[in-house]
């Protein structure tokens, strides 16, 4: 059984994040909710959710009747924006950027509408997503609460042409000691160029998606089985060690504030010579118009004590109960999660920027073959993701990169604020990992009883 969401401490921890971040783009959610022919979509601002922005009006819109209005913010500022919304069922967004992190709470708290009439059409396909995201977004009624948009796991992205110009080889299934004897061999390859790119911005979906794996692959957990929190474990403490010394060693500038979109940009723009992250990034670098098309080879996710690290995640759609507008929201994501939608971004875009990582077509698409030099590595590592078994020791709930409890979000968030402090040299990992044991005992001791 999934555990149960604590409503009333998620939408208190949600309101007491600043939402100092405004819309990207769009009118904004509530300004036509009187409008049946319009729906309200909340997203992180991703680039395949940027690709989807700019091909909705033309297509979407014009096929369907429907305007999507879209409220685009980075990462941490959508998930608060999200989580204070879908728990207080304000109304004001019909559709929204969801994780498989979310949807097993929303879903069990009443926050979510089944998805079941997308499902059910067969021009959607159901059966031809992959079935770990299925299942990942069925609630425990059996319903389904979310359509992926894209999915991904993660692995190591480097740089072919600098590997062969130093003599470098690239295992395909890399150990982090591996790894971290790379980097220092590819530090100042060419002029301004740092080893490696791993996310340091605080939040827990960010400095601690990567790090959870590296905790994971190094021996270590969260929590035991029986709820008893191991933050402070030698095991975590090695791992967490390793990663902060690595990054500050031979990491990007600015690290303690990079996230995935700054790792991307220091990635395409040659800043770095290696990045571990998220699969999707793939598809922005092999773009037409990316400066490092072809230049990225591709290993998986590095390990220590485990077989595989690599992460499983979907950004999918999720539609909030309090819409009024459930069967236009319906339409939109029948389109945005559908093979032609992917067919339109190949038209448009090319393939190898196709929202992947979802559809077992997609992967047997000899033109996203061609156009994707990723694609088996990205397959790989998502077919190898094990959520119930992410590490070396029984686990209480499932979560890879997280713990699959609601409360989590405020904990990682929490514990990797003093994890960034120690990568920008202002604090120890001793210090944050003593905190977060604190932390984490008292969330454990909540389910022990």
């Amino acid at each position: 059984m999934r555990p149960k969401l604590r409503a009333a401490s998620l939408a208190a921890g949600a309101l007491c994040i600043a939402l100092s971040a405004s819309a990207c783009s769009g009118a904004g959610g509530g300004s036509a909710a009187g409008d049946e022919n319009s729906i309200n979509v909340l997203m992180v601002n991703n680039p395949q959710m940027e690709d989807l922005q700019k091909l909705t009006a033309d297509n979407f819109t014009k096929e369907s009747g429907i305007k999507v209005n879209y409220t685009i913010l980075p990462e941490n500022d959508v998930r608060a924006k999200i989580s204070q919304e879908f728990s207080t069922q304000a109304g004001q967004y019909d559709v929204a950027s969801l994780s498989n992190y979310e949807i097993p709470f929303y879903s069990a708290n009443g926050w979510l509408a089944p998805v079941d009439s997308v499902a059910k059409d067969p021009e959607f396909d159901q059966d031809d997503i992959l079935p770990a995201y299925t299942a990942s977004l069925t609630g425990e009624d059996g319903k389904l609460y979310g359509e992926p948009f894209y999915g991904e796991s993660s692995f190591l992205m480097y740089r072919k042409d600098v590997f062969e110009a130093k003599g470098l080889t690239m295992p395909e299934k890399p150990t982090w000691d591996q790894v971290a004897d790379l980097a220092a061999k590819v530090d100042g390859a060419e002029p301004g160029m740092k080893g490696i790119c791993l996310r340091g911005q605080p939040g827990w979906g960010q400095v601690f998606a990567p790090l959870t794996t590296v905790v994971n692959t190094f021996g270590g957990t969260w929590f035991d089985k029986d709820w008893n929190a191991k933050v402070n474990s030698p095991e975590f403490t090695a791992a967490t060690e390793f990663y902060v010394n690595l990054v500050r060693e031979h990491g990007e500038a600015g690290a303690a504030q990079a996230g995935f979109t700054e790792c991307l940009n220091n990635m395409g723009q040659s800043k770095v010579a290696m990045w571990y992250d998220a699969t999707s990034a793939a598809g922005a670098l092999e773009a037409d118009a990316s400066p490092v098309k072809g230049k990225i080879g591709y290993a998986q996710a590095p390990v220590k004590e485990t077989e595989s690290s690599g992460w499983l995640w979907t950004w999918s759609w999720g539609v909030q109960a309090a819409s009024k507008k459930q069967e236009a929201a319906g339409k939109f994501i029948a389109w945005a999660s559908s093979k032609k939608y992917e067919e339109l971004v190949a038209s448009k875009l090319g393939w190898a920027k196709v929202p992947s990582g979802k559809r077992i077509s997609t992967y047997e698409n000899p033109e996203f073959q061609k156009a994707a030099p990723f694609f088996t590595a990205e397959r790989s590592a998502i077919e190898n993701a094990d959520p119930k078994n992410p590490g070396v020791q029984e686990r209480p709930v499932v979560g890879i990169q997280f713990v699959g409890i609601p409360e989590f979000a405020d904990l990682g968030t929490t514990v990797s604020q003093g994890v960034s402090s120690a990568i920008a040299g202002q604090g120890s990992v001793a210090d944050a990992l003593a905190k977060g044991q604190e932390a984490a005992q008292k969330v454990g001791d909540k389910y022990k009883k």
